[in-house]
């Protein structure tokens, strides 16, 4: 009660967080007018000026009043907006590293110029990361225009760039891309041989649009490249039909929802076992014995893609191929596969071709990718709820700037109904009359087959109606543009075309690029233009008549945040506006982390077919639900970030190691502590500390020296020779052997050649068991759960595993570079440094390491030419191609 009164009087800490930084607002306001008499030359010349001062010493909040007032003035210049006061207040917000809430329609991307340049002129590198390759583009010819005003150069990182056009992106002022593209391309540079191959600069400072999808949503899934494996598409195939059989008893196995997870019962593993025998799959008689865990782990996948994943909800089938929907967009992520076999599962319960596995190359998660930024910030419309994530996980603040103008919008109590029917005539009868006074509207649903079911009501209401959702993918932004048409019904799967302004009366922009696409520029396009100008003030002002854009939601999600941003797109800029949630208890919220007996007894009980009630207090018990289900999320998250912690420490040793190679004219003093520290571990094995001569293995001591050294040592000799000699001693010897061979090798070969040579062993032995490693945990992790019955906490273990299993890889790396530089019979027909190894093919994938779920982006080598393949190409390798299959099934059938 008394915090309560205390924020009545004071306010909240938000809001004298924001009132601090009036001072700093009046600031920037105090150099308008000065600014305004400069030429376009003398406002230009202001980020030299600028550029001089930090080289003075000056520090960016020095200067940062004068730089947002530079910015403001060239915006209004530029593209005649100017910034308003709080824009400048989510200018400094972003500046400071902490997160911007602003609401739908308030100017983030121009928000972010401000921040952007003053960062930029430092000269390291602004990222501007967004959440798909369209808005990458657009911000970046949009918010282009600024920024080259001011002399700051702007690249942007989209699929298909070749090295070269992704190295000068990254070496532009400003660099717009994608989550994805930037994680991808820091795992690809750590898989590259040559330092100029790279393309990222060290890191300096990013912001993130719609911060809460990248940070929060996708956090769950770390980013895998990966490379194809054997192919076993019969055994899915098999697998499959066996557990077609099984499936259709629902005492063979319980499915838990939340998780989407399926076990198989008592009498299912029983019924299992009798069909994996009768189709030869099954070695003895016991499902779960050891050399049955790879049949197991195919039929728990199995029994995943026919129970919990849907056809239409989860996935489409395209052109003969399984495309997964994006759970929080609805978007079809092209190309991208689930992990662990269930996207070949998923296949063959589809019948469509098989695509092989694949095998990790390099991982890493959102959260640590983005921590690697020493100042990182962003925005968004809904943020508040996660705060204290944001805060744990990346130490970013969420700030929540007030409305340029009071949000009009009114938010109606939810309407509840017994089922899904019901609601939805409910709805198309809202919308038709909505409809019939000319105010446009907007439905989002949570999957495609909501979204048709709602289009056949609206067809039998006789509404015409547009359906957005993973379907239309392609044409997202056009239709979302025009959704504040008059009269205008859309239909959006989540929120699919977020970042699409959604103006009322509709969007010039779009209208231009839709119907005057191939108009020549000349008076004759200007005069449509004005016209259409005209035409959309004019409907502006009888859709605000209508009551602005009226926002429906079909049901709750599971994360609030998806709710308020679909509330947020009606409103904008002080625009009147309603928004209103319609429910029922076949909801997946209610059905699955509702209180099954309170909701289903009082309006099973209470209501008759078709009516409905709206309440408070059932409202809040939504929210409860919806806070539960965070909080799980959250866990989920929480724990993906703690497991690869531990293979991220592990991961900045690999990369730096790698990087020191690169840059290292010379590692024959590496090489040499390598040799010294083999010969040690190869004595200490053969040899105990402590132990007597008489129980050392002298025998496989002497061969492992000639295997491992290319040296045959007389340690028997030495041993007879001198009584009590000490192991000490051997390895003395040893090691001035090994390296009197070694310097022999070199002698004869080119010392620049065999430099280039030491280099290239170091980083392919590297390479090689690292991804043996990443294998390696990824197993561990799987299984690390089990634990847990022996009273032992499973992170505790899995730290202590992976500490071990990394001393072990640093034993073998060393070991192999020795044996190969050591043994190998070395021959160079030209004194010139050997080819460095070009990357393998692989996939690129955003994969959920507990539920298997997972985008994968397929990066095919660009500019391939079939004609250029070596004649000597095995065919039993991966097409060069990328199509992940072997070079005799793909290109090598044809050439």
């Amino acid at each position: 009660m008394f915090s309560k009164l205390a924020k009545s009087i004071f306010g909240s800490s938000n809001d004298r967080y924001v009132k601090s930084l009036d001072k700093m607002v009046r600031q920037i306001g105090a150099y308008e007018s000065q600014l305004a008499e400069m030429s376009d030359e003398e406002l230009r010349g202001m980020t030299a000026k600028f550029r001089e001062e930090i080289a003075g010493g000056r520090t960016l909040d020095d200067i940062l009043p004068e730089a947002f007032a530079v910015v403001r003035e060239a915006s209004k210049r530029c593209m005649g907006m100017r910034h308003f006061d709080v824009q400048m207040i989510g200018g400094i917000v972003l500046h400071r590293g902490e997160i911007a809430e602003m609401r739908t329609g308030e100017g983030k991307t121009l928000v972010a110029t401000l921040a952007v340049y003053l960062n930029a002129l430092e000269g390291k590198g602004v990222h501007v990361v967004t959440v798909n390759d369209y808005l990458a583009r657009r911000d970046a010819e949009t918010m282009g225009v600024l920024y080259n005003f001011l002399g700051l150069s702007v690249g942007v990182i989209v699929p298909n760039l070749n090295e070269l056009e992704r190295r000068e992106a990254y070496n532009s002022d400003i660099t717009y891309a994608t989550n994805n593209e930037l994680g991808f391309d820091y795992l690809r540079d750590n898989m590259k041989h040559d330092r100029d191959q790279m393309v990222h600069r060290p890191f300096n400072y990013a912001i993130v649009d719609e911060v809460d999808s990248i940070l929060i949503d996708e956090a769950r899934t770390p980013l895998i490249i990966s490379g194809p494996t054997d192919d076993k598409s019969d055994l899915y195939v098999s697998v499959d039909a066996v557990v077609r059989q099984l499936i259709t008893d629902d005492s063979t196995f319980e499915a838990d929802e939340k998780s989407k997870n399926v076990t198989l019962t008592e009498d299912g593993v029983e019924k299992a076992e009798r069909l994996l025998e009768g189709a030869g799959l099954l070695e003895g008689s016991n499902l779960y014995a050891i050399e049955n865990t790879q049949v197991v782990h195919h039929l728990d996948q199995a029994l995943k893609a026919n129970v919990m994943f849907k056809r239409d909800i989860d996935y489409i089938v395209k052109d003969g191929k399984v495309v997964i929907i994006d759970e929080f967009t609805g978007r079809m992520m092209d190309g991208r596969r689930w992990s662990n076999g269930l996207h070949q599962a998923v296949e063959a319960k589809e019948g469509v071709k098989i695509e092989p596995e694949n095998q990790t190359m390099a991982s890493i998660t959102f959260q640590n990718y983005f921590r690697m930024y020493p100042k990182l910030c962003g925005m968004t419309g809904t943020a508040a709820t996660e705060a204290a994530e944001f805060f744990d996980i990346y130490k970013m603040n969420v700030v929540t700037i007030p409305t340029n103008v009071p949000v009009q919008r009114i938010d109606e109590e939810d309407e509840f109904y017994k089922n899904t029917l019901d609601k939805f005539a409910a709805i198309a009868k809202l919308i038709r009359e909505k409809n019939e006074i000319g105010q446009p509207v907007l439905v989002g649903t949570v999957s495609i087959e909501k979204s048709e079911l709602l289009s056949e009501f609206l067809t039998k209401e006789g509404v015409v109606h547009n359906v957005l959702n993973a379907r239309f993918h392609e044409k997202e932004a056009h239709i979302v543009a025009q959704a504040g048409r008059l009269g205008a019904v859309t239909i959006a799967t989540n929120m699919a075309g977020r970042g699409t302004d959604i103006k009322l009366g509709g969007n010039l922009e779009f209208r231009i690029e839709d119907e005057l696409r191939d108009t020549p520029e000349g008076p004759e396009r200007d005069a449509i233009i004005a016209g259409f100008k005209a035409e959309i003030d004019a409907e502006k002002e009888k859709v605000l008549a209508a009551g602005g854009l009226c926002v429906i939601g079909t049901e709750r999600h599971e994360s609030r945040r998806i709710d308020n941003q679909l509330r947020g797109r009606s409103g904008r800029q002080g625009d009147p506006g309603l928004s209103k949630f319609y429910l029922c208890l076949e909801d997946d919220l209610l059905r699955i982390f509702g209180p099954d007996t309170m909701f289903s007894k009082l309006m099973n009980s209470n209501l008759a077919d078709g009516e409905a009630i709206g309440s408070r207090w059932l409202s809040k018990a939504i929210e409860t639900a919806q806070k539960k289900v965070e909080a799980r999320n959250y866990d989920v998250r929480k724990q993906v970030v703690e497991y690869d912690d531990v293979m991220n420490d592990q991961r900045k040793v690999i990369y730096e190691q790698r990087a020191d190679i690169m840059d290292a004219q010379a590692m024959d003093e590496v090489v040499h502590d390598m040799r010294h520290d083999t010969v040690n571990a190869l004595v200490a094995t053969a040899c105990p500390h402590g132990s007597y001569p008489e129980v050392w293995d002298i025998e496989g001591l002497t061969n492992a020296a000639l295997f491992t050294l290319g040296i045959n040592a007389p340690i028997a000799d030495w041993v007879h020779a001198q009584d009590g000699i000490e192991p000490e001693t051997i390895e003395e010897r040893l090691a001035e052997m090994a390296d009197a061979h070694m310097a022999d090798k070199i002698a004869c070969n080119d010392p620049e050649i065999w430099r280039q040579v030491e280099k290239s062993v170091l980083l392919e032995r590297l390479d090689h068991h690292w991804k043996e490693h990443l294998a390696t945990l990824d197993a561990l992790r799987q299984v690390v759960f089990l634990r847990a019955y022996a009273q032992k906490t499973p992170i505790n273990e899995y730290k202590q595993e992976a500490f071990g299993l990394f001393e072990r890889m640093i034993e073998q790396i060393r070991e192999d570079v020795t044996r190969i530089l050591s043994t190998a019979e070395l021959q160079f027909s030209q004194p010139e440094p050997a080819a460095l190894p070009e990357l393998p093919d692989f996939l690129t994938t955003h994969i959920d390491p507990f539920t298997g779920q997972n985008d994968a982006i397929p990066a095919a080598l660009p500019g391939f030419d079939p004609s250029q393949i070596d004649p000597a190409y095995s065919r039993n390798a991966p097409c060069p191609c990328g199509s992940g299959q072997k070079y005799k099934h793909c290109h090598g059938a044809v050439v």
